[in-house]
């Protein structure tokens, strides 16, 4: 029977850009953060004599040859392992077609899980870290291959990226939190926005070895950040409700009220920011308007963080409450701006509930 996966979206709570390094990348230093929200990705293979790869999507956007991730990385995954085989993937698109939100690496890391479950691979069928060491080091590699976003679908929670991005290793994870997603009808070019932030580079002087050394501090600060200071709020002293299987806060407000999130005790959000907005900004200022919408800054309904997601368009606001976030979405309804509401997805969780239900909910 084929195997079908959830595909989560992701949002970068923040992104460093360095200048430009002579094999043409930019090094980087994020904080990637995975979302509730997801496509489904449905594959069915059997070992052949031959490798054949089929690909389908009920939209019409989504290409179906080897231009599309999860084709590369089914084709990548079966030339490594040395296997051949009869492999369909078909890929429902949920998540909004917007910049910034990983939707295309998210399908290549669910084709491979898919292509795990079907083909017996190391690791599957329970996709547990413990049961996937052997195989896990060459599905990150490969995936780097795919994409700069993709290996990050591999660890899933709060994930710190470096290097161009495909670097990433786990951080400890915060309690899921509620996100609104402004999706607006811009088009953002990626590749223009690398090339405004190497224009500001040079007016600015930033260097190669200068921002390299950001990058290096940034990372170690990230990492020590989140480790420091998000602990098992399960703990009863502060009148918290009890941690579910993943050791994290369940969403919501107890009977004492909303308890302060475990990502505002870091203190990351006083200083954490996304470089690109820099340029982005300056040549779409409807987004920078619908970021001061999101964080609606002094207000009792503000957003704990407001940022771009990636080079955008896609924007979020991560919210204390249900409430808060509602009234975020309704701003952004009054400003004829559409969004979604989900909310961030721990580690534990992302893996324990990958795989969909045969009624697919």
């Amino acid at each position: 029977m084929p195997t079908a996966v959830r595909s989560h979206a992701k949002i970068n709570l923040g992104l460093y850009i360095g200048a430009p390094r002579p094999d043409g990348f930019h090094g980087l230093a994020t904080v990637y953060q995975t979302l509730e929200i997801y496509d489904v990705v449905t594959v069915a293979a059997q070992r052949a004599a031959a490798t054949t790869l089929r690909l389908t999507s009920n939209d019409s956007r989504v290409p179906t040859d080897e231009r599309n991730t999860a084709w590369k990385m089914a084709a990548l995954a079966l030339e490594s392992l040395g296997i051949a085989a009869h492999v369909d993937i078909h890929i429902e698109k949920r998540l909004p077609v917007q910049g910034g939100l990983g939707a295309g690496s998210a399908n290549a890391a669910a084709a491979l899980i898919g292509l795990e479950a079907e083909l017996q691979i190391q690791g599957a069928p329970s996709f547990s870290r413990t049961e996937r060491k052997g195989w896990e080091s060459t599905a990150l590699e490969i995936a780097a291959r795919v994409g700069s976003d993709v290996p990050l679908f591999l660890v899933g929670g709060a994930v710190l990226g470096t290097d161009r991005g495909q670097q990433v290793e786990p951080l400890a994870d915060f309690e899921p939190t509620w996100c609104v997603l402004a999706t607006p009808a811009v088009g953002v070019s990626t590749p223009q926005a690398f090339r405004d932030w190497d224009a500001l580079c040079a007016a600015e002087g930033l260097t190669q070895e200068a921002s390299q050394d950001k990058l290096n501090e940034l990372s170690r600060a990230y990492a020590s950040t989140f480790s420091r200071a998000i602990r098992n709020p399960g703990s009863t002293e502060e009148g918290q409700q009890g941690a579910g299987s993943s050791g994290v806060l369940s969403c919501g407000e107890n009977l004492a009220g909303p308890q302060e999130s475990a990502l505002v005790r870091t203190g990351i959000l006083s200083w954490i920011q996304n470089d690109f907005e820099r340029v982005v900004f300056a040549q779409h200022p409807s987004l920078a308007e619908i970021k001061r919408i999101l964080a609606a800054a002094d207000t009792p309904e503000a957003a704990l963080h407001a940022s771009l997601s990636g080079s955008g368009s896609a924007l979020f606001g991560l919210y204390q409450t249900r409430g808060d976030a509602e009234a975020a979405r309704q701003r952004l309804r009054a400003a004829g701006v559409a969004s979604q509401l989900t909310r961030t997805v721990p580690r534990e969780r992302y893996w324990s509930e990958m795989l969909l239900s045969e009624k697919g909910n």
